[in-house]
């Protein structure tokens, strides 16, 4: 099984491709090349810093945006947006003026407010991870967080709370985005990306 870890020049990404091979990933290729990740079994984006400075990314590399969504969208195969790479799927991010997402899932990426005076942002460290119903990948547990925004809409999978709800998980069909790190996440993190490597949606 090939899976393509997606480049977009992620800080975090040698930590998620290690994370992936400890969770039993054979074949993990590192690739920004749109035929690479056509031929890929799985995809995985991952993504840290800026939504608009990710999107610009992702979009600089000439047909990687096609390659994904002919991967994604039209042959259904497993897909998980690990932090922006969540963030992304939306239509919107909001993160220093309005950049424009992959419009996968509706909804926009806006500034973390909480209603708590010591929910501090960003949104650092360990918190809960709820699912709000049942899903093959998500169970309930906790994971490592750190981000300023988060997602708003209607395809939510998972909540953390953090001054009120705020999207942990969202998806549907073949698309999970988790909105903490799997790679930081230790036991839990490790076995969710075990259960992604044998995911059959």
């Amino acid at each position: 099984m090939t899976l393509a870890l997606i480049d977009i020049g992620s800080g975090n990404l040698h930590s998620v491709e290690n994370a992936l091979r400890a969770a039993g990933a054979a074949d993990v290729l590192v690739t920004a090349d749109p035929d690479a990740v056509r031929g890929a079994e799985r995809i995985v984006l991952p993504g840290v810093g800026a939504f608009g400075a990710c999107a610009a990314a992702l979009r600089g590399t000439h047909g990687l945006v096609d390659a994904i969504e002919d991967a994604v969208l039209r042959e259904a195969r497993p897909f998980l947006g690990i932090c922006v790479g969540m963030q992304l799927m939306a239509d919107i991010g909001e993160e220093h003026g309005a950049h424009r997402g992959l419009g996968w899932l509706p909804g926009r990426v806006r500034r973390l407010a909480p209603g708590d005076a010591d929910a501090r942002v960003p949104h650092m460290g360990w918190n809960d991870v709820t699912p709000l119903g049942e899903h093959p990948l998500l169970a309930r547990g906790e994971a490592y967080f750190l981000h300023s925004y988060a997602y708003d809409g209607a395809e939510l999978l998972a909540t953390t709370d953090h001054g009120g709800p705020v999207a942990a998980a969202i998806g549907r069909d073949n698309l999970l985005g988790v909105q903490f790190h799997p790679e930081k996440s230790q036991r839990y993190g490790l076995a969710l990306l075990a259960r992604f490597l044998e995911w059959r949606p």
